[in-house]
């Protein structure tokens, strides 16, 4: 633990796609800090159990697909409040996103789907002065061939944390994002498991490892404390130094 335990005591906060990878690690940290979490996602076939990432941490799961406005809907009218929204809902779908219809769902989970969570959230968020903590992406920088899709959607996350930072401004509502690097989450696995790739990944790192979930959950921590209180339309890199390389 990096944080006081009774930073975040009393607040109420929602992480999409929070049920395992990043999501999972922000989640649980959230909690450790005292705020009451819902993680939100699409339940596994077998439905969520104890032997996976949140299983035993007390943390409520909830069911949502943020590409689907009725769910979405559903979850919002079932809140009293909020004061944390961490959007890190999103897929990939390496090879085959010049495909129009597999760029389409990217785009529909990754960007339409944290648009309309943020819009969804910013009555409740604006009642007491909230924030707002977006997964952005190295790709919100640079390109990738093998996933236009992925790509377009975290360079329209930086652009829509941005937006939102100076809409959402007046009511208090503060509005950031992280931009991690090479996570070792579910999503990474191929890259993780490609010897040649991931040497080669590691080799342009300047800290020359696989990020954690925790590297990227600890930098969102922060950005929904009250240490950041004067930060708003920030993405900030997580990424072991890949960027500056």
């Amino acid at each position: 633990m990096t944080f006081d335990s009774t930073v975040l005591q009393g607040k109420k906060a929602l992480i999409t796609g929070g049920t395992q990878g990043i999501g999972a690690a922000v989640a649980r940290q959230l909690a450790g800090m005292g705020a009451r979490v819902i993680a939100a996602g699409l339940p596994p076939a077998g439905g969520w159990t104890e032997d996976l990432p949140l299983g035993k941490t007390g943390i409520r799961m909830a069911a949502l697909d943020v590409s689907d406005p009725h769910s979405v809907s559903r979850l919002f009218s079932e809140l009293d409040g909020l004061d944390i929204l961490v959007n890190c809902a999103g897929i990939i779908r390496r090879g085959a996103e010049h495909e129009v219809d597999v760029f389409e769902q990217v785009i529909a989970v990754n960007l339409t789907g944290t648009m309309r969570v943020c819009s969804a959230a910013r009555a409740l968020l604006g009642q007491d002065g909230g924030a707002i903590v977006n997964l952005a992406s190295m790709l919100s920088f640079f390109g990738g061939a093998l996933v236009p899709a992925y790509a377009a959607s975290k360079g329209g996350i930086a652009q829509l944390t941005r937006s939102l930072a100076l809409a959402y401004a007046a009511e208090g509502i503060r509005v950031n994002a992280v931009a991690p690097g090479w996570i070792a989450t579910p999503l990474t696995q191929a890259l993780q498991e490609d010897e040649e790739r991931s040497r080669a990944l590691l080799q342009r790192t300047p800290l020359g490892r696989w990020g954690k979930p925790e590297d990227v959950a600890h930098v969102v921590a922060f950005l929904c404390t009250p240490a950041a209180s004067f930060m708003t339309g920030a993405v900030v890199p997580v990424d072991g130094g890949y960027l500056a390389a």
